[in-house]
């Protein structure tokens, strides 16, 4: 886990990007954002071994590639940098059978995406702060 990495963040509504945009901004979050309309264009990048994203926050339903199907391929297909990578679900519909399925492709997480402002600033806050003091395989301490 590269902590000064990029956030790819895989969004395909233009508002929700910006609402998050702001949120690492009013944070100070000094990793820089990737936004991604699509899971595709995600994987795309994601595949590049330049590449050391810090954490990845998904949307569930976008086109061309849904975040269950880029969760897998990074999951089964990728090269180990990008297993490792904190990989969490924002969905505005979540459903019992989503979570479980979300949990069943190890993900680290699945939230509620939330429609106040303040509210998803604290989610994103509590993210960040937790990812931030967690060891990964790169940075055990």
């Amino acid at each position: 886990m590269n902590k000064n990495g990029p956030i790819i963040i895989i969004e395909d509504d233009p508002d929700d990007q910006f609402f998050l945009s702001r949120i690492f901004k009013k944070l100070n979050c000094k990793n820089e954002i990737v936004f991604f309309f699509d899971g595709e264009k995600a994987l795309h990048y994601l595949d590049s071994e330049e590449v050391s994203p810090f954490i990845i926050l998904s949307d569930i339903r976008m086109p061309r590639l849904d975040g269950f199907a880029l969760r897998d391929l990074l999951k089964t297909h990728s090269s180990q940098r990008l297993r490792n990578i904190p990989y969490l679900f924002f969905s505005t519909a979540l459903t019992q059978k989503v979570v479980t399925e979300a949990y069943a492709m190890s993900v680290q997480g699945v939230f509620v995406k939330e429609h106040s402002l303040q509210e998803l600033e604290k989610t994103i806050a509590v993210i960040m702060d937790y990812w931030m003091r967690c060891a990964g395989p790169s940075n055990p301490t």
